[in-house]
């Protein structure tokens, strides 16, 4: 994550929760490994920042997806608004492990996600639904 990405991510703050969806394709034969060291330090100060982890999730064969595409884990995580992702990813003890990831990891997706309703409701594109 660049310096520019994460200035344009908070500039872009629409103001409430965002959800972190990261897809994540491990290092063969270690990269797992090294990603459960990662979360294990990370949640050491996560609870500083509000974050919820949602959903984490091993990939299988994708139905639609071209080869680049397919993941071997997903991982949604809450967090209260873009200010906290920003001030997590900056924390010291956070840069710590941050090689852990680094380590961990071939290919990576962190895509922001704006909360809406469990259930998309009837109404049409740009009025709260894709």
């Amino acid at each position: 994550m660049t310096d520019d990405a994460l200035e344009e991510f908070l500039a872009e703050d629409p103001g409430g929760p965002v959800i972190m969806l990261n897809l994540l394709r491990y290092v063969p034969d270690t990269g797992r490994a090294d990603y459960l060291a990662y979360i294990a330090h990370t949640q050491t100060i996560s609870g500083r920042y509000g974050t919820e982890p949602l959903c984490w999730g091993d990939g299988r064969t994708p139905l639609v997806a071209a080869d680049e595409q397919v993941w071997d884990s997903v991982l949604l995580v809450r967090y209260p608004s873009r200010q906290a992702f920003a001030d997590m990813m900056g924390d010291l003890a956070h840069l710590a492990g941050a090689h852990l990831r680094t380590r961990a990891l071939v290919a990576a997706v962190l895509q922001p996600t704006d909360q809406r309703l469990a259930r998309p409701t009837p109404a049409g594109p740009g009025e709260g639904n894709p």
